[in-house]
């Protein structure tokens, strides 16, 4: 069966569009159970009905015909069970629907399995005979799993609108109006062009371009064939004393195929058929890859990998000579698979509107990134065909994780003056720019600024922010193809130190690992985030640490507001060998002549071991700053940037709340101060708490900063020690949120928290 199994989703997988691998997968199916009926039936969510789209054994003429409304039927009940519905008289059960166009009244025996993906139904699989018997446990067992396996193929045909034109579900908005739902991560309003950007050397993500110049295309791919050529001829000559005749001569395969006589020829093919040479490079390895792969002899299909990295190899020259740069539009909503700080920064200064990602959740690096810089921001979006909306008219929901693709004016004009209400909502907050946060009676709460890029300054500034709480020291070496020099991030430490002097600025040692990888360092782990990263990094890499911190040191001279804090910290032997090596900096720098004074250090507490040690760990440093990000992450066992359980993540989850107040006991303990530099210090619903909780400052994006100023003025100390103590007696963050957000609206301030909605 597992041979089977394998023969058939390759097949499927192989398939030239997304209706004949129906088709094949229900002829194998049928096939392989000796049964004499297999359909797939597909759940047309907008119309409450599954749809007929492939079967072998019933009458083909219903394909595409047949609807069956989602509470009836049997395949209705498997829907809503969820679970398999094997049946030995069909015609027996009271769900038996008799639809007389698909013509099975002549079958008995019924298995039905769910196709589900993300917990979500697709469709349902079923396989018919007319003898009345049970299926048995091992065809069952082949039934759900081919299910599981088709689920991802269908879910995929989603994505890419494949599915929509099956349904006819746009018949009624013929100029293309959709909506997509996805994470929200920055509120507000972005309405723009959509501008696609996709990740460089993916063969897998390459879109599909209709070319200017047909023979330029040609050339350029002519050209990186050539280079492939020279690249594996140079190779074959260099190991030509080491390899046995037969290994050599691989080299000059791979040098034939290259050929504009051999794989160049189908290229070519594509390319004069309308599509660009990245795009028909692509669908020409993808053609070989998967008839290879099909293949029941181990050593053709092991020949796969060759011809991918074949693949990978021309598309890094053409996309060398040939990168398809964004052409960035006044009002710019970008989009990706999975957007890098990179695509960020590379969005001309006032033009960027909007963001929308694929994957990765509202608590991902690049989704900081965003909210730092105030842009309206969906993340998560995994249904959303991205490479087909190059220039569409977008409007980014970051309140409710909608997008809407070419809006109609109505809606568009709905959206403008909700825009236009939330830029009057941000005026009338200015005026709280210079003023303290306080509560009602007087309460100081300190309020700081998350920073990691240039623009963050200004912002930052203009917020009336009372220092940086958290400075990610990595963004400058994630948006370089290198590490930076000692000199290079001397200068620019200097300059953030320089603008927020006298204020303190927290600097963070390089974090990397987890969601924040170096190309120019890469570190391949199974599980990125519970491996090698942040501390452990720079630890066993004594002298990226101590280039790091001799260059923050020289860049604090004279100024004496800078603070180190160091990542990611599990044991206390870390903080020990902290700051010893930050005492070894310091003496350096002294040598060199350069007065400055020994900064304040702290540890982040982002992991349960850290919130159980916090009073040891406080004895230590000089102060505390809880990673909420990274501590919902650990306390949940949620990976935020898996779209799949990124419904999951809530840092009002009561053992956060709980573990938040261990952290501030364990600091104040030691008499510490402590802060939080968490997305959740800016969140509307849990500044209170965090306030009630004692937190002696939060830090946050700038564009946070006068909504929570707004909120913490119109409450007591008391009253937000009194919201605490009820939600802690709750037992979800669902409850939770809702009971903040009703504290919210009852004293009129419900719109900080979805100012827009309606």
């Amino acid at each position: 069966m597992l041979k089977t199994l394998r023969r058939i989703i390759q097949e499927v997988s192989s398939a030239q569009d997304f209706k004949e691998s129906l088709t094949i997968m229900v002829k194998h199916v049928a096939k392989a159970l000796g049964t004499q009926a297999s359909s797939i039936f597909l759940l047309d969510r907008r119309r409450g009905e599954y749809v007929l789209m492939a079967t072998q054994g019933l009458n083909p003429l219903a394909v595409g015909k047949v609807r069956i409304p989602m509470a009836q039927g049997l395949i209705g009940l498997v829907g809503e069970r969820e679970e398999p519905i094997n049946i030995d008289d069909a015609s027996k059960h009271p769900r038996f629907l008799q639809i007389d166009e698909v013509k099975e009244e002549a079958f008995k025996a019924f298995l039905g399995a769910p196709i589900i993906y993300h917990r979500q139904v697709l469709g349902v699989l079923i396989v018919q005979q007319p003898e009345p018997r049970r299926y048995d446990e091992s065809e069952e067992a082949f039934l759900v799993t081919l299910a599981t396996q088709l689920a991802a193929i269908i879910a995929h045909a989603e994505a890419t609108g494949v599915v929509d034109k099956l349904f006819n579900k746009h018949e009624a908005k013929p100029n293309g109006e959709a909506v997509y739902s996805g994470i929200p991560s920055t509120v507000g309003v972005g309405i723009g062009t959509a501008v696609v950007v996709y990740p460089l050397m993916d063969l897998d993500a390459v879109p599909d371009h209709e070319p200017e110049n047909i023979e330029a295309e040609i050339r350029l791919l002519e050209s990186a064939l050539a280079a492939g050529r020279e690249d594996f001829r140079l190779l074959g000559e260099r190991l030509y004393p080491n390899l046995p005749l037969e290994e050599h001569s691989l080299f000059e395969v791979y040098q034939r195929m290259l050929d504009t006589t051999d794989l160049g020829v189908e290229i070519i093919y594509a390319i004069r058929r309308g599509n660009w040479a990245q795009g028909a490079l692509r669908e020409v390895i993808q053609a070989h890859v998967s008839k290879l792969e099909a293949m029941d002899n181990e050593y053709l299909r092991e020949r796969a990998i060759d011809i991918k990295d074949l693949g990978h190899r021309v598309l890094s020259y053409l996309q060398r000579n040939d990168r398809m740069l964004p052409q960035y539009a006044e009002h710019t909503i970008l989009m990706g698979e999975a957007l890098t700080a990179a695509d960020l920064a590379e969005v001309p200064e006032g033009c960027l509107a909007g963001v929308i990602s694929a994957k990765g959740s509202s608590s991902s690096h690049i989704a900081i990134l965003a909210r730092a810089m105030g842009v309206p921001t969906v993340m998560g979006v995994s249904d959303i065909p991205i490479y087909g909306l190059q220039g569409k008219a977008i409007i980014v929901d970051g309140y409710y994780g909608q997008i809407y693709v070419s809006p109609n004016p109505t809606l568009r004009e709905e959206f403008e003056r909700l825009a236009q209400e939330e830029r009057e909502l941000m005026v009338s907050l200015e005026v709280l720019r210079d003023q303290p946060a306080q509560t009602k009676e007087g309460s100081r709460v300190i309020l700081m600024v998350n920073a990691g890029l240039g623009a963050d300054v200004s912002l930052s500034l203009a917020a009336g922010a009372e220092g940086v709480g958290l400075y990610r020291t990595e963004t400058p070496f994630l948006m370089r193809d290198r590490f930076p020099s000692s000199e290079e991030q001397r200068v620019i430490y200097r300059q953030l130190l320089m603008s927020f002097a006298p204020r303190p600025v927290i600097m963070r040692t390089l974090d990397i690992g987890g969601d924040k990888a170096l190309s120019y360092f890469p570190v391949k782990e199974d599980n990125p985030f519970l491996g090698w990263r942040g501390v452990r990094i720079t630890l066993d890499h004594p002298e990226i640490f101590l280039t790091q911190v001799r260059a923050m040191m020289r860049a604090s001279q004279g100024l004496n507001n800078l603070r180190i804090m160091f990542p990611m910290v599990t044991d206390v032997s870390e903080v020990d060998e902290s700051i010893r090596l930050v005492k070894k900096a310091h003496a350096e720098v002294l040598e060199e002549g350069i007065q400055i004074e020994f900064p304040e250090m702290g540890v982040m507490v982002e992991v349960p071991s850290a919130v159980y040690q916090a009073s040891t760990i406080a004895k230590r440093v000089d102060f505390l700053s809880v990673g909420s990000n990274d501590l919902t992450q650990y306390l949940l066992a949620v990976d935020r940037n898996n779209s799949r359980v990124a419904n999951l993540f809530d840092s009002l989850h009561p053992a956060v709340l709980r573990a938040l107040l261990q952290a501030v006991e364990g600091a104040h303990q030691e008499g510490k101060h402590i802060s939080i530099c968490g997305e959740m210090a800016g969140d509307p619903a849990s500044v209170l708490l965090l306030v009630a909780m004692g937190f002696d400052s939060l830090s946050m994006s700038a564009s946070s900063l006068s909504r929570m100023k707004w909120i913490i003025s119109h409450f007591t100390k008391k009253k937000a020690c009194k919201l605490l103590q009820e939600v802690l007696g709750m037992e979800s963050a669902v409850m939770i949120r809702c009971h903040m957000e009703l504290a919210l609206e009852q004293v009129g301030l419900g719109g900080l928290i979805r100012a827009g909605k309606r």
